[in-house]
């Protein structure tokens, strides 16, 4: 078996399942809290591609147009943004588990999949709400050099 169909068994399978019986509050937690780690590497991850994009932006529009767009004044207050925004996605990290035993608590056998489905779309927004200053600077960028 490859390292790339591995990865993709792994992420398939243990990332996003869920056996029935895991609907107890603690299996619930657990379920979600097991999860934390790999959401925290794919969202670090995609923050340090946002990052060095950023800051790609930056030297260049200092350079063509002598000023860095995207860096804050002083660049000190990056550093703050970026603990900031890794403790906010923890925070609604945990927001889902707490979602999904409501859900479970009010709903109770409808919920179904609720937490699997939830945590999906929970990852893939802080992916994409992650790459959004990224992708603003960098359009930024681009428009800048247009209207040159």
């Amino acid at each position: 078996m490859s390292a790339l169909a591995f990865v993709q068994r792994m992420l398939t399978w243990r990332l996003f399942a869920r056996r029935e019986e895991e609907s107890g509050i603690f299996s619930i937690i657990k379920w979600w809290e097991l999860r934390r780690l790999p959401f925290n590497l794919a969202v670090g991850a995609t923050g340090f591609v946002t990052v060095i994009v950023t800051l790609a932006v930056a030297v260049i529009t200092s350079e063509k147009f002598d000023e860095p767009l995207g860096l804050p004044d002083p660049p000190i207050i990056a550093l703050f943004a970026v603990i900031g925004y890794g403790i906010g996605a923890n925070v609604c990290f945990t927001v889902g588990w707490v979602a999904e035993i409501l859900v479970k608590t009010i709903w109770r056998e409808r919920a179904g999949a609720f937490g699997q489905i939830h945590f999906v779309f929970g990852l893939v927004f802080s992916i994409l709400l992650t790459l959004t200053p990224a992708v603003l600077f960098t359009g930024l960028l681009f428009l800048r050099v247009l209207r040159r």
